[in-house]
C-alpha cells in the first residue's frame, strides 16, 4: 500500500513524501510491510541508542502500566520515577541534582527559559529575562525555544510570533565566520559572546544556551578546545546561567554520558531529550542546581510551571530501563570505540570531490557536502543535494538524517549518521558500503 497525502487523516509533516509502513525493528534494522531492510542510520533523529525491539524495554513497560499509568505531577509520585531519578542522579556532571521531568526536548528548553526567569525575579533581579542563543542552532519549535533556535529557514514564517533574544555566531571552524583559523583565532567565536552581552546590557541577561556539540543545524560541529569553558568563564563573570542543551548529544551519544563531561564542565541548567528513553516513550529532562530550587522552595513555594505530562509514570519506567541497558551493555563506552571507527571511515569518502567536511565525537557524525572542495563553495539550494542523497540511500536501504541552509541561511547541505550505539563493526561496513554505492550514483547522475 501507499501511505501518505492525501490518502487518509493523517496530516504528514512532509506532505509530498510516501511513506513506508514500518512493521517491526531489530537492533539497527527496520522492516517494512513488503519485508524490505533499512539501517537505522541515525537511529531516527538521533534518538535511538539502544537499537529497536529490545524485550526487556517492553516488559517495564507493561509492567509499569499494570501498576498505574498516570498520576499527575502535583498529587502523587511513584516508584519508577524516584528510582529513575536515583540512577540519573548518579550520572550527572557534579552540582546538578534536581530533575524535572517532561516529554519533549522543546518542552525542557521551555522549562530551562522559565527556571532561568523565575531565579533572578526571585533573586530580586526582575530585569534578567533575556536568554542569549547561537545562530545555526536548534532548540526546539515551541515559540519560547524557536525564539532561541538558531536556523533561518525554521524561524523565518513565524518571526512576528517570536521573542527577540540575541544570537551569536557558531564555532563552525570549517567555514569560520571571522576568516581565522584555529588557535591563531584566539577564540574569537567565544569573545563574542562577551560583546554581545555588553551590547544588550549584561543586566537584562539571565542565561546563555548552547549545544556543547552543534546539532542537526550544522552537523556534529565539535567547538575548538578552550571554547567551551571560555563561554562558561563569561557567564560566570556576569552572573549569567548556563543552560547545556544536551537534548541531542546526552545519554551516551558523543561517547561519554554528556558532551560537556569531554571538556569537564558542569552547567547551571541542562537539558535532556532524544535518547534518555531510546525512542521507546516520550520523555526529556530539566536539570539543575540545589540552590536554584531551594530559592524558589523559599520565595514562592514552587516552580511557576508544568505541563500534563510531566513526571510520567511510564516514561520514567522506560528512562530507567534504558538506563540500565546502557550501563549493563556498556554501551556508552562502545558508542565512543565504534564512534572512533566510523569516523575514520567516514573520512575516506572524502575521494568523492563533493565531500568537504566529516566532522563529529562518538556516534554523532556528519557529511558536508560542496561543490569545490578547495574554495568550500557550497551548492546552490536549488539543486537540493541533500535530498537527492537522502533519498536515494533511502532507496538503498538507509535512513540518514538531514541539514541544510547552514552556510548563508539559504545553501548549505549535510547528512548525518547518528546509529544505535549497539552497532557492530561488521554494521559499520554495510553502512559505508550504502554510502559510497549512494555517493558513486550521485556523482554520475547528478553531477
Amino acid at each position: 500500500m501507499v501511505y501518505g497525502y492525501p490518502k487518509g487523516h493523517i496530516f504528514y509533516r512532509k506532505l509530498g513524501r510516501v511513506y513506508p509502513l514500518i512493521t517491526h525493528g531489530e537492533g539497527i534494522y527496520l522492516y517494512d510491510e513488503r519485508g524490505k531492510r533499512y539501517i537505522d542510520g541515525s537511529g531516527g533523529a538521533l534518538v535511538v541508542n539502544i537499537g529497536h525491539g529490545q524485550k526487556e524495554i517492553l516488559q517495564k513497560i507493561t509492567d509499569q502500566m499494570g501498576n498505574v499509568g498516570y498520576v499527575h505531577g502535583t498529587q502523587f509520585t511513584t516508584q519508577s520515577i524516584e528510582e529513575y531519578a536515583e540512577a540519573l542522579g548518579e550520572i550527572l556532571p557534579q552540582g546538578l541534582e534536581k530533575i524535572y521531568f517532561l516529554s519533549g526536548g522543546s518542552e525542557a528548553v521551555e522549562a530551562a527559559i522559565k527556571l532561568s526567569r523565575q531565579y533572578f525575579l526571585e533573586s530580586g533581579q526582575s530585569q534578567r529575562w533575556r536568554v542569549v542563543a547561537r545562530w545555526h542552532s536548534y532548540h526546539g519549535n515551541t515559540l519560547g525555544a524557536l525564539s532561541l533556535t538558531g536556523r533561518v529557514g525554521a524561524r523565518k514564517p513565524y518571526l512576528p510570533l517570536l521573542i527577540d533574544f540575541p544570537h551569536f555566531p557558531p564555532p563552525y571552524c570549517y567555514r569560520c565566520p571571522f576568516g581565522y583559523a584555529y588557535p591563531e583565532c584566539d577564540l574569537e567565536c567565544a569573545k563574542v559572546l562577551e560583546q554581545v552581552i555588553q551590547m544588550e546590557g549584561p543586566e537584562t541577561i539571565s542565561a546563555v544556551i548552547l549545544e556543547p556539540i552543534v546539532g542537526a543545524t550544522i552537523g556534529a560541529v565539535v567547538p575548538p578546545e578552550g571554547y567551551l569553558s571560555s563561554i562558561k568563564k563569561i557567564c560566570e563573570r556576569y552572573g549569567i546561567l548556563w543552560i547545556d542543551d544536551e537534548v541531542m548529544t546526552g545519554m551516551g551519544r558523543t561517547g561519554k554520558w554528556f558532551a560537556a563531561e569531554h571538556w569537564g564542565l558542569s552547567p547551571d541548567i541542562m537539558v535532556l531529550g532524544k535518547g534518555m528513553s531510546g525512542g521507546y516513550f516520550p520523555l526529556s529532562a530539566m536539570i539543575t542546581k540545589t540552590k536554584v530550587v531551594d530559592l524558589l522552595k523559599e520565595r514562592t513555594g514552587g516552580f511557576v510551571h508544568g505541563h500534563t505530562f510531566s513526571h510520567h509514570p511510564v516514561a520514567c519506567a522506560v528512562g530507567l530501563a534504558a538506563l540500565q541497558f546502557m550501563r549493563e551493555n556498556n554501551l556508552v563506552e562502545q558508542c565512543a570505540k565504534r564512534g572512533e571507527y566510523l569516523l575514520k571511515k567516514l573520512e575516506t569518502l572524502k575521494a568523492f570531490p563533493f565531500v568537504g567536511d566529516v566532522r563529529g565525537k562518538g556516534l554523532m557524525t556528519a557529511i558536508e557536502f560542496v561543490k569545490d572542495q578547495k574554495t568550500k563553495e557550497p551548492f546552490s539550494r536549488a539543486a537540493k543535494i541533500t535530498e537527492k542523497i537522502l533519498d536515494l540511500a533511502f532507496e538503498n536501504g538507509l535512513v540518514l538524517y538531514s541539514g541544510t541552509g547552514f552556510v548563508d541561511g539559504i545553501n548549505g547541505d549535510m547528512v548525518m549518521v547518528g546509529p544505535p550505539f549497539i552497532i557492530e563493526e561488521a554494521q559499520i561496513e554495510e553502512i559505508m558500503e550504502i554510502l559510497k554505492k549512494t555517493f558513486t550514483q550521485i556523482e554520475k547522475d547528478h553531477l
